[in-house]
């Protein structure tokens, strides 16, 4: 008996899969309109609320594969029949279709099914859309692999460095007040966020929450191991 009718995927769903693709390579799709990931090192978790309501568990191994060959289709206008348990059939308005199999759920990295939390807050600020940017070619221009969310007691920074280099060239940007002194490091490779304005809260016990102001998308980004927190 068939699921249902066959679907397409919105150009927000398409362009959220594309940045999960870059987090991990494969995807387990849940039933129902929530899509999760992490990453094969554990160390991002992102989490998406999509347009549409996926009628079944499935799983794709190389997501980047799969989304190159719905644009084979026509990309935006390429439907989705789920109505096989082996494969999904991807087909355009000329008849053309790719029948592509899906992966053993055992081979995907997946987050746990239970609901990812912060174990405190204690580092609240914004980042828009434009200072993100900036700061990722900041790192790209100068080839420093560390992003540090610094806090000296009155002003937080980001800044993109290298921790290692104590004559690294830096690019740093204020991004609001606290009264905390702390350093809390990333890995400029481990920001893989979809872009956009952020709320950033972030927890001295090594996690921090990246939630999407226009997009209903979270990214949990684990710090690195020499971050400090003064209490």
């Amino acid at each position: 008996m068939k699921l249902r009718e066959p679907m397409k995927f919105s150009d927000k769903t398409f362009n959220i899969l594309k940045n999960f693709s870059t987090i991990n390579q494969s995807l387990l799709f849940r039933k129902g309109n929530v899509i999760r990931t992490m990453s094969v090192m554990k160390n991002i978790l992102a989490e998406a609320v999509i347009d549409e309501e996926l009628p079944k568990e499935f799983g794709i191994y190389e997501l980047n594969q799969f989304l190159n060959g719905m644009i084979l289709h026509g990309d935006r206008d390429a439907e989705l029949d789920f109505s096989n348990d082996s494969y999904v059939v991807i087909k355009d308005v000329n008849g053309n279709k790719t029948k592509y199999y899906y992966s053993n759920p055992s081979v995907i990295v997946s987050p746990p099914d239970k609901a990812m939390e912060l174990p405190s807050q204690d580092i609240c600020f914004c980042l828009d859309s434009t200072e993100l940017q900036r700061l990722q070619k900041a790192a790209s221009v100068y080839s420093v692999p560390d992003l540090c969310a610094v806090g000296d007691g009155s002003r937080i920074k980001l800044i993109a460095t290298d921790k290692e280099n104590k004559t690294s060239n830096e690019y740093s940007i204020d991004v609001g007040e606290t009264d905390k002194v702390f350093s809390m490091n990333y890995k400029v490779e481990n920001i893989k966020i979809i872009p956009g304005k952020y709320d950033v809260v972030i927890s001295k016990k090594g996690i921090s929450k990246f939630t999407n102001s226009s997009l209903n998308i979270v990214y949990y980004i684990a710090l690195e191991p020499d971050s400090s927190f003064e209490e």
